[in-house]
């Protein structure tokens, strides 16, 4: 498998993972099928659109991969008209909202560095693809963005796997294997802040 072909998988997942959560919060608040799309393009496109419009890279990825918001559009259209799907707990995408998080950092990262920006700039913007999204959704929700409540370990994991992949870079060549190791560093801190209630601050 090309690099290419990995990190088109890597965003193909990303997307859906991070589309799902945002269509299982549409559905917490009651929206119909308009709101449960909208959401679900918030959650999954926001935080790459924003990386692109800062690094002005043109065209916005969702505009040039259509794929991706018609099979929203699709998982929308069923997801509101089948019961049983509906049904998801919100605890069952702990695993891959932390996938999610993951593939968009690593990837935010990998393509701000590959237009030059300097390291740290480029670990941030990959923070801001890999949280920006559900910030717009808790937004438009109307609640406290979760990035900025007292829970558990979020965009530190982020920084984390962005930090990881941009030290990998200088010890592996090519940017495969950068890429799943800190896929993997930012996953399995997630879920590690989750199981053992890990925070930044308590009170």
């Amino acid at each position: 498998m090309s690099l290419a072909d990995l990190i088109y998988l890597l965003e193909f997942v990303g997307i859906m993972a991070f589309a799902i959560s945002g269509m299982l919060e549409a559905q917490n608040r009651d929206m119909d099928p308009v709101g449960v799309f909208a959401i679900a393009c918030i959650t999954a496109f926001g935080g790459g659109t924003l990386r692109d419009v800062i690094l002005d890279h043109q065209p916005v990825y969702w505009i040039s991969h259509q794929e991706f918001p018609i099979i929203i559009l699709l998982l929308t259209i069923a997801f509101s008209y089948v019961p049983r799907l509906r049904a998801i707990p919100a605890r069952a995408m702990i695993l891959p909202d932390a996938i999610g998080l993951g593939i968009f950092t690593v990837l935010g990262t990998q393509l701000a560095l590959s237009m030059g920006t300097p390291a740290f700039s480029a670990c941030l913007l990959g923070v801001i693809t890999g949280t920006f999204g559900g910030l717009a959704r808790d937004i438009i929700c109307n609640e406290v963005p979760f990035i900025f409540r007292k829970e558990h370990l979020y965009a530190s994991c982020a920084l984390a796997g962005a930090m990881t992949f941009y030290g990998l870079t200088f010890l592996v060549e090519g940017d495969a294997i950068p890429i799943l190791v800190a896929l993997a560093v930012t996953v399995v801190m997630r879920l590690l802040s989750v199981h053992f209630d890990l925070r930044l601050q308590r009170h």
